[in-house]
């Protein structure tokens, strides 16, 4: 062998040498960042944003195992005025800061992680699959009392509400109510209890999130269109709102982790979907705080 091919074989050897400390020194670096991201985060708020939140959550510490991430429900008034107050690290909401008296939406920091429809449900015993709008707010406002009367069954409409500071409730009231209160009623604090009421009471009807329907109970188009995501994206399904993550100052690192993982393709392009959501990024359109809504 002559001293050329000599000298070619020793640079390619130091090369692939170099190459190999370099894919250690990456792996050996990605591991301590993945180890080194620990903390605390504690997300509470609307229960329509819970499970995908509990879901996401579940699949960030499984990569951080140092991070303990805790989600919890209590609605988005909970969560707001949570997180104003300091006490957990993200509030989530299906309502603006802004929208919510006693809280300084200018204080905090609105993360959108995705889309939730709603719409109205009933126990599938009613005959309903189909409502005039104005016919769901004289429900809603106690002008209507028998599914009869909306071409429904001979039978006595059973309202089931969600409590005061339900941002569910807002959005559906802001959609539906326009201002008008509502009849007093049976309020449930959760989509969970809602859906399970509503699917066992006859006559019943009431509101839940896309991600809550189930074969147990009959979602209700309004004046033909029906509750699709599709028709949420265009805003021809009027009744839809951003799940939010609210932040007060600065979050730490974990925190801020959780919140880029949230608006990542895994979860956006995936989870998102799975789980009955929409995500922030298929909306066709945008909706301030006001409720005005603009074209994209």
């Amino acid at each position: 062998m002559n001293k050329g091919s000599k000298l070619a074989m020793g640079i390619a050897a130091i090369s692939l040498l170099l190459v190999g400390c370099g894919k250690a020194a990456s792996s050996t670096s990605s591991k301590e960042s993945s180890a080194a991201l620990s903390g605390k985060v504690t997300a509470v708020g609307s229960t329509a944003l819970q499970p995908l939140a509990a879901k996401a959550g579940s699949n960030f510490t499984a990569k951080n195992s140092k991070v303990n991430l805790t989600v919890q429900g209590g609605g988005s008034g909970t969560g707001l005025s949570q997180v104003q107050a300091g006490a957990v690290s993200i509030g989530d909401s299906d309502i603006f800061a802004e929208e919510k008296d006693g809280i300084k939406a200018d204080k905090l920091t609105d993360h959108k992680v995705a889309v939730v429809g709603m719409a109205p449900v009933v126990n599938k015993d009613t005959g309903i699959k189909n409502l005039k709008m104005a016919q769901l707010k004289q429900i809603f406002t106690g002008k209507i009392t028998n599914w009869k009367e909306v071409g429904g069954k001979d039978e006595k409409i059973v309202i089931i509400n969600r409590a005061q500071g339900s941002g569910t409730r807002a959005t559906f009231e802001n959609a539906v109510l326009k201002g008008t209160d509502a009849v007093k009623s049976q309020e449930q604090d959760s989509n969970g209890a809602v859906q399970k009421i509503v699917s066992t009471t006859p006559g019943a009807v009431s509101y839940l999130a896309f991600s809550y329907f189930t074969n147990k109970l009959q979602a209700v188009s309004i004046d033909n269109v029906t509750p699709t995501d599709n028709n949420v994206e265009t805003n021809k399904w009027k009744i839809w709102s951003y799940e939010h993550m609210y932040t007060k100052g600065t979050p730490d690192k974990a925190t801020t982790a959780f919140l880029k993982y949230m608006d990542s393709k895994t979860v956006q392009d995936s989870l998102v979907k799975d789980m009955g959501y929409i995500s922030i990024h298929d909306m066709k359109v945008t909706k301030d705080a006001k409720g005005v809504v603009t074209q994209n």
